[in-house]
């Protein structure tokens, strides 16, 4: 039997100074974590009880589709140079030498570990379906730790791998994931949306998020509560309600006008007594991604979009393959659209064609005009850009637009007619009130934390590290992957977020440390203190884990710590033991009940049905 007194269980009246979320807050008062560097967490007692629960829930239903491996978290630097990431990831991957020299890295994840295991070890379709998975620590040097357990450096993982013979295959283990994590959230107590998602450094055609609705989430989520619509900010879409373009002034020409000291949007649309909706927003950048030999190569990309839209960032970077975006530097605006910040425009660039989108000139420019030898002028004009339109302009006229000209603006601008563009897609960012693009209803817009997060990879480990079996026909063939991960101590933090008051927090009994605490409220009196062991073992008995508060200390005092610490129960002991008779306290209610001690486990085994 645990009883309290010989724990420990160092819970504190107030939360540390920098803590700012609940679940930080409550996890240090309830003595569950202690911090030892930034982002860098000791788990206790009470910590690590709960998340060993979480990681036995997600072992049972992973083995169910899988197997479990343990792999290494200190890899070679080989494995990632052959799949590109070595330096794609940046400073976000630990980097260390052996005393030989060598380089290493701590790993965040491991596509690499189990592509290296597959490509010595798989040689034949017979052998696939594969399902791999481990419990794991990972590690990633966070620029800015904070939010507790949220953005961390040091964390625990299960992420899994599924090797196929194709497409069809995929989908199947895919789906196998879906179904697991439904199951392993469902078991934890979670209230969770599944959305899509954007695939970031992972890669891949498919991924789907498992979020939790909470204030302290650092992702947004777009989501429908008429349909099933759901979605992150980097992939949300939505229906742009119909707009009224402005009549046509003068031959109908682009005509230029004075617009004295007016660069923003807004005060461009309350000058010339217009709405943002009808103007042209310019955001100007240079494309980034790391080339052979850690070169940084760069491309411009000019985005044209609705004054009231902002870009998204991330949808940006998909279209164009880019790793990351800076906003284009004076000298650059001058370049591309020979005209000063607050007044550039469209009108007079030189867009790349379609087919060159996402090509960096600079990496191949020669190998590029011999493969598009109708685009040599633009290749070759030193002002050429990919030029983005957003799909919300697809169809205006009569816009108003920067006219490339200090203090002037551009009327009668319509896209496509009086200039053109590389491409026109969906980069922007949704708005909370737009309209779903399933139904219609409006959409809205939350913060929330990722708690689970599965991926259909193809093949860009498997050919890049290769990874290859026969088929059924002897051809030798790349097989397809999917990758699948849940954050452990991200599940108990989402928990804390969803359960608490200002008195503490309770979690879900499948994961709680303890699911009944037994308060002895005079642990001096005999029979309080005799009745309260017999409870406690009663319940233990039959299957519950169960903490006994012993200690000396006053009543208040214990249910303070019972309230604070999560456990869902509070059974407490006093003086109805005369009359055979318990108070049970349900801690995410504070509702109270007598009950019977003679019933005890029959009361608590009706709560389980």
């Amino acid at each position: 039997m645990h009883r309290w007194s010989q724990l420990f269980i160092p819970t504190l009246r107030e939360a540390p100074a920098d803590a700012e979320v609940a679940s930080h807050k409550l996890l240090v008062r309830a003595g569950y974590i202690r911090q030892l560097g930034a982002g860098i967490y000791s788990f206790l007692f009470l910590g690590n009880r709960t998340t060993q629960k979480i990681m036995g829930i997600v072992r049972q239903e992973m083995d169910k589709i899988g197997q479990e491996f343990y792999l290494p978290a200190l890899n070679p630097r080989e494995i990632w140079e052959a799949s590109g990431r070595w330096a794609a990831m940046g400073d976000n991957m630990f980097r260390l030498k052996d005393r030989k020299g060598a380089d290493l890295c701590l790993g965040f994840t491991h596509e690499e570990v189990m592509t290296d295991i597959a490509r010595k070890e798989l040689r034949s379709y017979k052998q696939l379906p594969q399902i791999w998975y481990q419990i794991q620590t990972k590690f990633r040097d966070e620029p800015r730790p904070k939010s507790g357990l949220l953005r961390v450096r040091q964390f625990i993982m299960k992420d899994s791998y599924s090797f196929d013979l194709d497409a069809a295959g995929l989908d199947v283990s895919y789906l196998k994931h879906y179904d697991a994590y439904c199951r392993i959230f469902d078991r934890c107590g979670m209230k969770y949306m599944v959305i899509d998602a954007h695939s970031g450094a992972m890669g891949g055609s498919q991924s789907q998020e498992f979020m939790v609705r909470t204030p302290a989430g650092e992702d947004q989520v777009v989501s429908c509560e008429k349909c099933s619509y759901a979605a992150n900010m980097e992939k949300a879409t939505s229906k742009l309600a119909p707009i009224e373009d402005l009549q046509p002034e003068g031959d109908g020409k682009p005509l230029l006008v004075y617009t004295p000291g007016k660069g923003a949007i807004a005060d461009v649309a309350e000058f010339l007594k217009i709405s943002a909706k009808q103007d042209i927003k310019a955001v100007a950048y240079m494309a980034q991604k790391l080339g052979d030999g850690g070169k940084t190569l760069e491309q411009p990309v000019v985005v044209f979009l609705r004054g009231d839209h902002t870009v998204n960032e991330t949808k940006l970077l998909t279209l164009v393959k880019a790793s990351q975006l800076r906003p284009m530097q004076t000298e650059e605006l001058e370049l591309y659209f020979q005209g000063p910040a607050g007044f550039i425009g469209p009108i007079g660039m030189v867009a790349r064609p379609a087919e060159l989108l996402g090509l960096w000139l600079d990496e191949g420019k020669e190998k590029i005009k011999k493969q598009y030898p109708q685009f040599i002028a633009v290749i070759d004009d030193p002002r050429n850009a990919n030029v983005v339109l957003d799909e919300g302009l697809v169809g205006r006229v009569n816009m108003i637009c920067g006219a490339n000209k200090l203090d002037y603006h551009l009327k009668n601008v319509t896209p496509g007619k009086d200039f053109q563009y590389t491409v026109a897609a969906d980069v922007r960012s949704v708005t909370a009130g737009e309209d779903c693009p399933n139904c219609g209803a409006a959409l809205r817009i939350d913060t929330a934390v990722e708690i689970g997060h599965i991926f259909k990879l193809g093949y860009k480990y498997s050919e890049s590290m290769g990874a290859r079996v026969l088929d059924r026909n002897g051809k030798e063939i790349a097989p397809i992957m999917g990758s699948y991960g849940i954050g452990i101590e991200r599940i108990l933090t989402a928990a804390v977020e969803q359960n608490n008051d200002e008195n503490g927090f309770w979690l879900p009994p499948s994961i709680a440390p303890f699911e009944v605490v037994v308060v002895a409220t005079n642990s001096s009196d005999e029979k309080i203190r005799s009745a309260a062991e017999d409870v406690a073992r009663q319940l233990e008995a039959s299957g519950y884990d169960v903490l006994l508060d012993d200690r000396d200390e006053r009543p208040g005092v214990k249910f303070k710590d019972a309230d604070l610490v999560g456990i869902p129960f509070r059974i407490n002991v006093g003086k109805k033991v005369t009359e055979d008779t318990v108070e049970v306290v349900r801690r995410s209610t504070l509702h109270k009940e007598d009950v019977k001690i003679s019933a005890i486990t029959e009361y608590f085994q009706g709560l389980r049905q």
